[in-house]
């Protein structure tokens, strides 16, 4: 029973209300940094762009999204993916359901409709829509999947990794190293460099691209991290389990 009324409509828009709420409440109550300091003019120029993140890192994406900037996400079709779509509509994000995968994950990916949001999000782009979206391969973060380079080389969009940091967070031991980012402290956003990916890209260019995207998310949470006074862990590396992080 407690399944079905989560998967219910009534209860998914609540949810996603309520963390909307508590994104807007974190947004307000943290002193921002911002680099660059124009992090948002400085994507006009390349609109509509595809915006890269890491998983377990996204939760103050949407409060970083300027009204003016048209833009969409990729949204898993379970339960919680569900909830951060409806929370992202709430900052006027729309949402692509889907998944994506690498290999043999990559069919049955397929199957659950990652071919299909390819499509939908390059039909996106061509309208204008910025994409924002977890660039790792699912459970196995830190590892960006072919997709994000793909996506670009078949739109011709460049790609910015971008990172969002709190000095104080719950960190969660999960497999993405998720962050509840908590109010009342300093907050940082990170916008990296631009990744292009040639229209004629083969795989060899495709896996470069790929590459560059990942260290790319790396160097903007590495930096994110160092502006709220603490120290990114990348994936795989020792964590506290359900430890508060706060300022140092």
């Amino acid at each position: 029973m407690l399944k079905q009324i989560g998967r219910s409509t009534a209860a998914q828009e609540t949810a996603g209300a309520l963390l909307a709420g508590y994104i807007r409440l974190v947004r307000a109550t943290n002193r921002w940094t911002f680099e660059p300091a124009d992090f948002q003019d400085r994507l006009v120029p390349h609109l509509p762009v595809i915006v890269a993140l890491w998983h377990g890192q996204h939760l103050m994406v949407p409060a970083m999204k300027r009204a003016d900037m048209p833009a969409r996400t990729l949204a898993s079709r379970h339960v919680d993916g569900g909830v951060n779509a409806i929370a992202c509509r709430h900052f006027g994000i729309g949402a692509v359901r889907g998944s994506g995968a690498a290999g043999a994950a990559a069919r049955k990916a397929s199957r659950r409709g990652g071919a299909q949001a390819l499509r939908v999000m390059l039909d996106a782009l061509s309208n204008g829509d910025s994409m924002v979206f977890t660039a790792d391969v699912p459970k196995v973060s830190g590892r960006a999947g072919e997709g994000v380079a793909l996506l670009a080389k078949l739109s011709g969009r460049p790609v910015f990794p971008f990172a969002v940091a709190t000095s104080r967070s719950w960190d969660l031991d999960s497999w993405d190293r998720a962050s509840l980012n908590l109010p009342f402290g300093r907050g940082a956003a990170v916008l990296g460099e631009p990744i292009r990916v040639a229209e004629d890209a083969d795989a060899g260019a495709l896996e470069a691209a790929r590459l560059r995207v990942q260290a790319g998310l790396d160097a903007a949470h590495a930096r994110a991290y160092a502006l709220v006074g603490r120290t990114w862990r990348r994936r795989g590396d020792a964590a506290p389990s359900g430890a508060i992080a706060t300022d140092v």
